[in-house]
């Protein structure tokens, strides 16, 4: 973990992504926005929709060449959570950290190796970005909040003061949780939901306020 101070990411000059979905361009635009050379990416789809802007390397088995991922900085910038924790366990180099220079991060901060904050999100003070998490475009992250390794912020979504996001957790576009509430790991809380309860590990909870509907299979 490292602190980081507002519009501010501490990199090297090349960065090389794993995936070249939708959320890969997104990350790659942050990226150069931020001042990153992107080297390429890795995708078993050469035609990726990344591959508009950016060059294709190779496929996912390509990860474990030592000469990409020892050299270059990495970041997983894949949108489903169960895949890119697998990804993760395969890079034997270093994790870069993409923030969008129009995301607001507080200097109290801290934040993982391996995270994604888009543009217009806001990270406030004592706030805690656990490793590979993302924060997406206009997402919020109050005072003391606690997001887990893995987990994801999708556009819009509010964490209140003292928030803690277990590990793999899904928050969906829009939704709000309110202070002091604990999301479990690998839950999912709907689009448009109001969380005001702490919801259990593996469970998927939607509407206002948010009451759960079963659980997360794998």
């Amino acid at each position: 973990m490292t602190k980081l101070s507002s519009n501010q990411s501490t990199h090297a000059q090349s960065l090389l992504l794993i995936g070249g979905g939708g959320h890969a361009t997104v990350v790659a635009e942050a990226a150069r926005l931020s001042g990153w050379r992107l080297v390429g990416f890795l995708d078993d789809d050469s035609d990726a929709p990344l591959s508009k802007t950016t060059q294709w390397i190779g496929s996912l088995a390509t990860i474990e060449t030592p000469e990409l991922t020892d050299h270059h900085p990495t970041i997983i910038a894949v949108g489903d959570l169960r895949f890119r924790r697998q990804l993760v366990k395969l890079v034997k180099g270093d994790f870069a950290t993409v923030i969008h220079p129009d995301a607001s991060v507080a200097p109290s901060a801290t934040i993982g190796e391996g995270v994604f904050i888009g543009p217009g999100a806001v990270v406030h003070t004592n706030a805690t970005i656990g490793a590979h998490a993302t924060v997406n475009s206009g997402a919020v992250v109050e005072h003391d909040a606690v997001i887990g390794e893995n987990a994801h912020l999708a556009p819009g979504a509010v964490l209140g003061g003292a928030v803690r996001i277990g590990s793999g957790a899904l928050i969906g576009i829009g939704a709000r949780v309110i202070p002091g509430v604990h999301i479990g790991e690998d839950a999912i809380v709907g689009a448009g939901a109001a969380v005001i309860r702490d919801t259990p590990d593996n469970a998927c909870v939607v509407g206002v306020p948010a009451s759960e509907i079963g659980a997360v299979t794998e």
